[in-house]
C-alpha cells in the first residue's frame, strides 16, 4: 500500500514541478525523493510522472488523478491531528486563513489586536488570493478557513456570518455629487462607474448596481486593486462603489476624492467565516467568529454585525460578488 509520506512527496512534486525543489520542500535528498516515488509507482503498477535529464516533471493523467486524491487524504489526516490537538472551543495554534485582497488587510487590521489579547496562543497565517484559488486551497487542506464574502455554494463547506459592509460612492472632489449629503439613485443614471477587473468578486456586484441605477460601467479603464481604482477616481475618470472598510482605512484620507452614500438603501457585502464541514476545529471557528463580531459591534459602527441563525449556518446560495 502507498504510504502517507509517499503521497506527501508526490504532492510536493506536483506543486513544484521539479525534483530538486520538491526534495528541498520535504527536507530530504533528491535521490531519496526519486526513490520513494519510484516505489509508489511500483506499488500502483503505473507511471505517475514523466522525467527528463533536467529534473523537470510532467504528471501523467493518472498522476494528476492520484495527486488530487492524495491531497484529500493528507487533508483528512491533518483534520484528524487537529481533532486530537485542538478540538476544543478556544482558537489556538496556527490557523491558515485565506482572504480576498479587497477584504483581508482592511478587515484584519481591525480585529487582530483584540484577537491577540483574547487568544494569546493563536497565530494567524494569512494568504490572499482570488476566490477560486482560495476555495480550492480550502478544499485541498492548504487553508483551514476563509474570511470570505457570503453566501457560497458548496455542500462540503460550513459558514457563519460576521458583518454586513456597505458599499459607498467615491467621487472626485470637484464632482457635482461631492457636495450632496446623500445621492438619490436617479442621480446616478448616465454616470461613468469604474470597477475592478472581471474576476474580482466586487466587479460582478458593481456591474449589477450599474444595471439597477442606469449608470455606465467603464470597460476601458478597470482597476487592478482598490488603490488604483481610487487613484483613477481622483483623476476624474469616473466614480466608484467601494467597500466601507477600505474607505474608512484609505479613501477618507485622500484629498482628491470625496465619499458619499446612497439616499436609498445602500448595497452591502456580507462577510463571513467559511471552513470545511468535516473540520475538527469547528467550535474554535465559531468562538473566533463571536470574538470578531464583538470587535465590530464595539468599534466599527459603519458596519452591521450579523448574527448566525439558531441552526448551524450552512454555506449555501450563489457566490457573492
Amino acid at each position: 500500500m502507498p504510504t502517507l509520506q509517499q503521497f506527501r512527496y508526490l504532492v510536493a512534486l506536483a506543486d513544484t514541478a521539479h525534483f530538486g525543489r520538491a526534495a528541498e520542500r520535504c527536507h530530504i535528498s533528491q535521490p531519496t525523493l526519486s526513490g520513494q516515488l519510484k516505489e509508489l509507482e511500483r506499488r500502483l503498477a503505473a507511471p505517475l510522472v514523466e522525467r527528463d535529464r533536467r529534473a523537470r516533471v510532467v504528471l501523467t493523467p493518472l498522476g494528476r488523478s492520484v495527486v488530487a486524491r492524495a491531497r484529500r487524504v493528507l487533508r483528512d489526516v491533518e483534520d484528524i491531528k487537529d481533532l486530537a490537538r485542538r478540538g476544543g472551543p478556544d482558537p489556538a495554534g496556527t490557523i491558515r486563513l485565506g482572504t480576498l485582497p479587497t477584504l483581508g488587510a482592511y478587515f484584519l487590521s481591525l480585529v487582530v489586536p483584540d484577537l491577540h489579547r483574547g487568544f494569546p496562543d493563536l497565530k494567524l497565517f494569512v494568504r490572499e488570493g482570488t476566490a477560486e484559488t482560495l476555495l480550492a486551497a480550502l478544499d485541498d487542506g492548504q487553508l483551514d478557513a476563509l474570511l470570505f464574502p457570503l453566501p457560497v455554494r458548496a455542500a462540503h463547506l460550513d459558514a457563519t456570518p460576521l458583518v454586513r459592509e456597505p458599499l459607498v460612492i467615491v467621487v472626485p472632489t470637484d464632482h457635482a455629487l461631492a457636495g450632496l449629503p446623500a445621492v438619490p439613485r436617479a442621480r446616478l443614471a448616465g454616470e461613468t462607474v469604474l470597477a475592478l477587473e472581471p474576476g474580482h468578486r466586487l466587479h460582478a456586484q458593481v456591474e449589477a448596481i450599474c444595471d439597477d441605477v442606469g449608470a455606465e460601467l467603464s470597460h476601458d479603464f478597470e482597476g487592478t486593486s482598490l488603490d488604483t481604482l481610487r487613484l483613477m477616481v481622483g483623476m476624474g475618470m469616473g466614480l466608484a462603489f467601494m467597500p466601507m472598510l477600505y474607505v474608512r482605512s484609505e479613501a477618507l484620507k485622500d484629498p482628491a476624492v470625496a465619499v458619499v452614500g446612497l439616499a436609498d438603501e445602500a448595497p452591502e457585502r456580507r462577510v463571513g467565516l467559511v471552513w470545511r464541514r468535516q473540520s475538527a476545529r469547528r467550535e474554535a471557528f465559531l468562538t473566533l467568529a463571536r470574538a470578531i463580531r464583538e470587535v465590530f459591534r464595539e468599534q466599527v459602527p459603519e458596519t452591521t454585525v450579523e448574527e448566525p441563525d439558531p441552526a448551524p449556518a450552512l454555506a449555501s446560495g450563489p457566490p457573492a460578488a
